[in-house]
């Protein structure tokens, strides 16, 4: 028996999981039946998540707080250290303005704006969980941030709480580098240099993790010595808890940036694409 617009409301808000096809909405065309159903199911996620955090309220620090200021004061070292001087300011004003810190002002508009409903989906339960209530189902990832192309999803609990290499702003924006084209944002773009950094696929968390953990590094460390000190801590502590993530390339990674000059570049050096038939060069002392 086909199941009702109603069975599949409630499916969706306690898996995420919908009929693409849409067959619960029996009128119309295909497209027709699948925009009513998108509709329906975006508009229940939304009640459903604005019932649940009714009496959820803004931290004060953060109703004043210029979010693109903030993150581009946050990713700056890393734009700095990753670009050229020609570049550096369209990519900062990219990066600062596509990480969205999830509000009680905006979510409403986020996840109806959202493209994907099971993103929609994941976002809601990010929300949630970072208003402490419970999440729409309880297998939703315990994470406050999220990447969506070149869009970058922030809870607030990254305000509230975190360790003490954590930064969760860092992570996702560096992974706006690999999803967004050159052309795309007014730079030339190359066949060899489509987007804004040639990541391998294999080593993009780990490229991710890697800058997450030197800015932190360069915030809390005034001098080499301090610098390396942090590094240490990092080394006796818990890895990534990502299993993409190769721990032992993850610290070599991490030493060769926090003994360099620009240690943002020998973590991209170490995360590019091996081209084939190219001849590895160990960058020198300087870079």
């Amino acid at each position: 028996m086909q199941p009702s617009a109603e069975q599949e409301i409630d499916r969706f808000l306690r898996t995420g999981a919908h009929d693409t096809l849409s067959d619960a909405w029996p009128d119309g065309s295909v497209f027709e039946r699948t925009c009513a159903a998108d509709a329906a199911l975006r508009a229940a996620l939304t009640s459903e998540v604005l019932a649940r955090t009714g009496n959820v309220s803004v931290p004060p620090g953060l109703q004043a707080t210029d979010h693109v200021v903030f993150t581009r004061e946050k990713v700056g070292p890393m734009v700095r250290g990753l670009f050229p001087a020609d570049e550096q300011p369209t990519v900062l004003d990219v990066v600062g303005r596509s990480v969205v810190y999830l509000t009680p002002y905006n979510i409403k508009e986020v996840l109806r704006a959202e493209p994907h409903l099971s993103s929609a989906w994941s976002l809601a339960n990010l929300y949630l969980i970072s208003c402490d209530v419970d999440p729409l189902s309880p297998d939703a990832p315990q994470i406050i941030g999220l990447s969506q192309a070149t869009t970058c999803y922030v809870s607030i609990r990254y305000f509230r709480e975190g360790g003490r290499f954590d930064d969760v702003v860092v992570h996702e924006a560096a992974h706006i580098f690999h999803n967004c084209r050159r052309e795309r944002i007014g730079l030339r773009g190359t066949r060899r240099r489509e987007w804004l950094l040639e990541i391998d696929y294999g080593m993009r968390e780990t490229f991710a993790y890697a800058c997450e953990a030197l800015s932190r590094i360069q915030e809390l460390g005034d001098s080499s010595r301090a610098r390396r000190a942090l590094l240490s801590e990092i080394e006796d502590g818990p890895m990534p808890p990502d299993e993409r993530v190769n721990a032992s390339v993850y610290i070599s990674i991490l030493r060769e940036a926090v003994g360099a000059r620009n240690g943002w570049k020998r973590i991209l050096r170490r995360c590019a694409p091996r081209r084939k038939n190219s001849v590895i060069r160990f960058p020198s002392a300087a870079s």
